[in-house]
Parts: C-alpha cells; structure tokens; sequence
C-alpha cells in the first residue's frame, strides 16, 4: 500500500516539475516580483515629487491665505479680483484646486469654506487641504489669544518611542512593528496562495483524468485513498520545491537590489514654497507633525517610514533577527503543510465528483469561504489585534487556522495555544480526509450524473 502510494507522489512529482512551464514560472517568478518591487516605489516616491498647486481667494478679512502652509507637495496661491473672477482663472490655468473664504468667517467655527476642483476631487488632496486651514486657523487662534506660534512650538514634545519585546523570561530585544506585521502579512499571503493555486491544481488533474478515463485503468492496481492521497503528497511536493527555489532566488534578488534602492533613497526635507507673484505673504513651509486625521490617513500603514533616514529604515531589518524565528518557521511549516492538505483532499473530492469543470463552481464556494473569509479578517482585523477573541477562536478552527496563526506567529503566541491549534488542526486534516476519501471513491468512476449537495452526502455513507 505504502510503495503505490509512494508511486503516485512520485509520477505526480516528476510529471510537474519536468515541464518547461515550471522551470521558466520557477526563475522568472522572483526576478518579475523583484521588477514589480522596484518600479512601485519608483512609482510612489515619482508620486511625492509631484507639487499640487491650490489657490486661495480669502474675503474672510482674517488674513488666512498668509498663514497657510505650504508643502513640496502642496503649495498655496493667492488669487486676486472677485470670486467669479478667481473661478475663471482656475479654469484656465492648470492648478489643482480653489480655496475661497467666504466674509464674515468666524475663527472659532469657520463654517462655509468651499473647495473647488477640476472633476472629481481626490480624497487625498482633500485631506491635505483641510489640514492646511486647520493648523492656519489654530494658529489664528492662537494670536487671538496672545499667543505666539514660536512659544506654541516651545511648549510641544516630541518622544521617539523605542519599542522593546520582553519575552517570559525577562530577555529584552528591539522591537518594530512595521517589520513584525510584515513579516506576518508576507506569511499569511504565501499559505493562501499555496493552498489556492495547488489546490485547483488537485481538482483540475483529477478532473482531466477521470474525463479522459485514465482513472479507470489506474483504479484497477491503486485503491482510490492511495491514489487520492499520492496525489495530493506529490502536488504539495511540488509546491515545496517552487517556493524553496523562489525563496533562495528571491534573497539573491534582493540582496543585489536592496543596496541600489536603500543607496539612492535620501531623507527629503521640506523647503520654502515659492509663493505667488500677487502673494507676498504667502507662508513658508514647516516641519511639524501632522496632527490631523487626513493627513493620518494620507501617510497610512508606512507613516513609519515615509521621513525616517536610511539608517533607521534599515533597522527594521534589523529588527527581524529579533522575532521568534524558530516558532515561526516550525508554524509556518505546520500550517502550510496542515492547511494544503486538509483544503487540498476537499479539492480532490470536488475534482472526482464531477464531470465537468465548469460545475465545480457551486462546490467550491463552501470551501474556499472559509480561506477567504480568514484572509480578509486576518489582515483587517487580527493584524491590529494579534493576541483578541477574534484572533484566538480564528486560530483554533481547522479551516480559518492556517492563515489566522500565522499572522498571530510574529506577534508570540503562548506553546499552549499553538500546541491546541495545531492538534485540532490535525483533526480538522483527518476528518476532512475521510469526508474526501468517502466522496473520491465513488465520485471518481462516475459519469454521466448531475450531482448534488444531496447526492455527495449519499456517497459519504455507501459501503465497501
């Protein structure tokens, strides 16, 4: 039983990783990702070079144009004559936006500022603007009250927080949370992915076997859980080896490529906009933080990185050699091989039970919901809250924990949860084995027959 099981990982194994098409996927994976990589942030740092240009009609009679700061991103215009006038000359020239104040605004509750753009107006651009009179009307405030914004900028403190793990057993190492959640986010990716492609993978040379009635003469020397199983081993075989060849050729890339970004990759410091020639009180640029919530929302999750110097970028790859390694990569592997094989029989089961591919849709819903459904919560929710009930029930359910765990892995998980998510794991993978194999047996040597969700629970219980 062992050795024809053995035979069908084999031919499974051998027959994938001889074709062209693996090899070329295989060299050409790492060196297009690396590609992709360099020319999105190529894209994104093109992106911040750009300056929009807003002008500013203020018949408010507080004087804000003047106090408006200015950005190597934004850069505030003052424009002349009435508002009708001002809309005009917006239309011809190729700014981007139009700032009007309207008289009689209040500084306590400015209410009735109108914002006008070409088309549709971008919610970053938007945000970036109301943040801008903010601070001008904060610090109208400000003068209002007496005081002055260089005594403002005295009384305000700025803490570089330095994050620090502290393991059980009191040992201290560097923390980084951008590096931690990326480590996490990358893991999670690749188990979905690996589950999703080698999984159809199953169902589709099932299904060109059976419909070719290759299986008939198969079946004829291998019982059908021998060869559902080799199949499975093989294919995941085959995964193991085009991600170890990408993971070492992906490293290669990087370690070639990393230096030439990280050289060319200066700290930007903001300068003076140059103001408009009818706008001599046009303010100059400042460094403050950003205190609102657009421009919260405007940096996002690399608000970390955006003004750290190379020096600190790159001691958040540093701080990778801080994570629990060991924990991660024995999860890792758990739950890469856990996960593919318990969705991978189920893929097999759909692969044996129908006729046509074009059917396998309705079945394969039910299965992949549950990998969909971990993959979005996981990184919407469990990546911001590693160690909530969220995050531990996902990570117990056989079907959600593969991903879930993983995501929870960087973070440190206590050995008592990881041993319990992985041996309901394990009986998740032993269930779901049986439930394929009952399907696979009669499903595979089948013809001819609609089948039903009614259908496949008959099959689950037919003797012999």
């Amino acid at each position: 039983m062992a050795s024809k099981f053995l035979l069908v990982a084999q031919r499974e194994y051998l027959t994938r990783v001889r074709k062209r098409a693996f090899i070329i996927l295989t060299l050409a994976v790492p060196l297009l990702l690396a590609g992709f990589g360099v020319f999105i942030a190529k894209i994104a740092s093109s992106d911040n070079d750009t300056t929009d240009v807003v002008e500013v009609r203020d018949d408010s009679g507080l004087n804000v144009a003047s106090h408006l700061v200015s950005t190597p991103q934004l850069r505030f215009e003052t424009a002349t004559g009435t508002l009708a006038d001002a809309k005009k000359g917006f239309q011809k020239a190729k700014h981007d936006g139009l700032v009007y104040l309207p008289a009689g605004l209040d500084v306590e509750k400015p209410q009735g500022v109108q914002f006008f753009g070409k088309g549709n107006i971008s919610l970053k651009k938007q945000l970036a603007v109301e943040n801008a009179l903010n601070k001008a009307f904060s610090e109208l405030k400000m003068q209002k009250s007496g005081l002055s914004q260089d005594q403002l900028d005295r009384l305000r403190s700025k803490v570089d927080l330095q994050a620090i793990s502290l393991d059980e057993t009191g040992k201290e190492a560097d923390s980084n949370a951008l590096a931690t959640s990326g480590t996490a986010y990358a893991l999670a990716l690749a188990i979905y992915l690996f589950i999703f492609i080698y999984g159809v993978q199953i169902m589709r040379g099932v299904g060109e076997e059976k419909s070719s009635r290759i299986m008939e003469v198969m079946l004829s020397s291998v019982k059908p859980f021998d060869l559902m199983m080799g199949k499975i081993v093989g294919i995941a075989a085959v995964g193991l080896t085009q991600f170890l060849m990408w993971g070492l050729l992906s490293f290669g890339v990087s370690s070639v490529l990393l230096p030439m970004v990280t050289k060319t990759d200066k700290p930007k410091t903001e300068v003076a906009a140059s103001p408009a020639p009818d706008a001599p009180g046009a303010a100059a640029t400042t460094a403050d933080e950003p205190q609102s919530a657009g421009e919260r929302f405007d940096k996002g999750v690399d608000s970390s990185t955006k003004n750290m110097d190379p020096g600190k970028r790159m001691n958040i790859f540093a701080t990778l050699g801080n994570l629990p390694i060991g924990t991660i990569l024995f999860g890792f592997i758990i739950y890469f091989l856990g996960g593919y094989l318990l969705y991978g029989a189920l893929f097999g089961a759909v692969g044996a039970a129908v006729d046509d591919q074009t059917d396998t849709q309705q079945f394969m819903f039910p299965i992949t919901m549950p990998l969909i459904l971990s993959y979005i919560v996981g990184v919407s929710v469990i990546l911001r809250n590693p160690d909530g009930p969220v995050a531990f029930w996902m990570s117990m359910i056989p079907f959600t924990s593969p991903i879930a765990m993983v995501i929870r892995l960087p973070f440190g998980v206590p050995m008592w949860q990881l041993a319990l998510s992985i041996f309901l794991l394990i009986l998740g993978f032993i269930g779901t084995v049986w439930v394929a194999a009952r399907i696979y047996r009669v499903g595979v040597l089948m013809y001819g027959k609609k089948v039903t969700y009614k259908e496949l629970g008959k099959w689950m219980f037919y003797k012999g």
